[in-house]
């Protein structure tokens, strides 16, 4: 091997080096949240400490805790989730699309993503509830936009929800949420079962 050959060599290994180097150094973080008792009005919403939406992680806990609402009364949740969105309420499409999520009796499926919520207990989350937010080990190319996913009991691949941060005050917003999509019926629903 020629001299050339082996600078070559060289390079491209530490070129090889460094780029594992650095998507080794993006690592999945994660955050858990533990509530009480869920919100069941905006005061009582922005009444919790993750309320601040300092965090991205705060803001999508906050948001499966405001479609839980939903589900229980849409007056409510709506307040709840126009809040978590800031200067984006939503809009006739966006609540008819909760609608037809929350049809047919799905109002479960929120609270899949809470610990211990399965379809053999019929989603019934353990006390006090508990969720974890996380993110996956590769960078997100959109500024200001950030990704993170929850794990389903329902369900064998995480949900995502988008959050948007504003620049003015740094606070992260809820963009875009796909958590409520099908899940594993609940044992009680399930004719089989």
């Amino acid at each position: 091997m020629s001299i050339f050959d082996k600078l070559k060599r060289g390079a491209a290994d530490a070129v090889k080096n460094a780029a594992q180097n650095a998507v080794s150094s993006f690592t999945e973080k994660r955050e858990t949240f533990t509530f009480t008792a869920l919100p069941e009005s905006l005061a009582e919403l922005q009444a919790l400490p993750e309320a601040d939406l300092d965090t991205p992680y705060k803001t999508a806990a906050l948001t499966v805790c405001a479609l839980c609402a939903y589900a229980a009364d849409k007056n409510i949740g709506t307040e709840m989730l126009n809040w978590l969105r800031g200067p984006r309420p939503l809009s006739g499409g966006d609540i008819s699309f909760l609608n037809d999520r929350f049809r047919d009796g799905k109002t479960y499926v929120p609270f899949s993503y809470f610990k211990g919520a399965k379809p053999d207990n019929d989603y019934t989350p353990d006390e006090p509830y508990t969720l974890t937010i996380f993110t996956n080990p590769y960078p997100d190319d959109n500024p200001g936009y950030m990704k993170v996913f929850l794990e389903s009991g329902g369900a064998d691949n995480p949900r995502e929800i988008v959050l948007r941060q504003r620049g003015s005050d740094g606070k992260w917003f809820l963009w875009e949420q796909f958590v409520l999509v099908g899940i594993r019926d609940p044992k009680s629903a399930n004719p089989w079962a």
